[in-house]
């Protein structure tokens, strides 16, 4: 597994990552023994990357990690995030980027991982009603703590992101990016790029729709999954004209001698070296495919062919409800 350069400051993770979220919540039952066979399995496959954070599963998942990473914790680079409130049912309360929450929270991170520094924290959402030089000077001084090593920004737009770094370096940004959903490429990674700040897509597969596996709507609405709920592209007309893309993407694949789920992680790791993509997944047979779209080469093109599939705007469906899309930062 290749390993790239996330910003400047010298975070250097495996060409892949993987996100961890699945295994506590939203996408239905996972075993946890299960998630920490995948978690030891990632670092024999070269992934070193593991993205969580503190909400997801309410602190369970950052408590699975710590367990799964114990007596190991050197190999890996462990990202979290702070900044999303919930209540003690679960409930999603609002977000925070209050200096002395931040404080709180990644206290909070570290005694749930187990470790004495976090490599890469994230906020999760910014908090439109404190100002980000507030929040990140607070991250600065982990940082001059030992407590944290580099900084992160998650679904920060460009403005956020200018301001950020005037505080401290920002080393990456995370924010949904796929085939079926290339809006970052408007204005968000030409920041990056001009700033120097490494990109994290999540969601590289549409979380999984991309991989082709499910075909049937129905097959989303099973027990704890919440796509079906949560994203209108999942939902009645959306979610078939969304399959109908991923049809035209299994047959581009099948010519190619891979997976459709392959060939979408394959492209969005030749959009640029400063990438660094985190599919998540709770089942090593997944990972295995997942690493090995690392290996696939695509030509100028199959690059073009995929581009002209799924050009910008092409899914149906925004990518959140009403209440997610106003905790985007633009």
């Amino acid at each position: 597994m290749d390993q790239r350069k996330l910003g400047t400051q010298g975070l250097v993770v495996s060409a892949m990552g993987l996100g961890c979220m699945g295994m506590s919540e939203f996408y239905g039952h996972a075993d946890e023994q299960q998630s920490t066979a995948t978690i030891h399995r990632s670092l024999e496959l070269g992934i070193n990357f593991l993205d969580t954070s503190d909400m997801y599963g309410s602190g369970h998942n950052e408590k699975l990690l710590g367990k799964a990473v114990a007596g190991r914790r050197s190999e890996f680079v462990i990202a979290t995030k702070f900044g999303v409130l919930r209540g003690d049912d679960g409930s999603f309360t609002g977000v925070s980027g209050r200096p002395d929450y931040v404080r709180t929270a990644c206290e909070g991170s570290l005694q749930r991982l187990g470790v004495d520094h976090i490599d890469l924290y994230y906020q999760h959402r910014v908090d439109k009603e404190v100002p980000i030089e507030d929040t990140v000077g607070e991250m600065s001084r982990l940082v001059e703590e030992g407590k944290v090593i580099y900084l992160g920004m998650s679904e920060a737009g460009p403005e956020t992101l200018r301001r950020a770094s005037g505080i401290h370096p920002i080393s990456a940004l995370q924010t949904e990016y796929s085939l079926w959903t290339r809006d970052p490429e408007e204005k968000i990674l030409p920041v990056c790029r001009e700033l120097g700040i490494g990109f994290v897509p999540y969601s590289p597969l549409g979380r999984a729709f991309l991989a082709g596996k499910i075909t049937d709507q129905e097959e989303y609405a099973k027990e704890g999954d919440a796509r079906s709920a949560r994203f209108p592209r999942f939902q009645g007309e959306n979610f078939d004209k969304n399959m109908e893309l991923v049809v035209k993407l299994k047959s581009i694949a099948q010519k190619k001698g891979c997976t459709p789920g392959q060939l979408a992680l394959a492209w969005v790791l030749a959009q640029g070296a400063d990438m660094a993509p985190i599919p998540g997944t709770t089942k090593i047979k997944h990972l295995e495919e997942n690493a090995a779209a690392a290996d696939i080469v695509l030509s100028v093109e199959e690059l073009k062919e995929l581009a002209d599939l799924f050009p910008l705007g092409a899914a149906a469906g925004d990518r959140y409800f009403e209440h997610g899309m106003m905790m985007i930062d633009n």
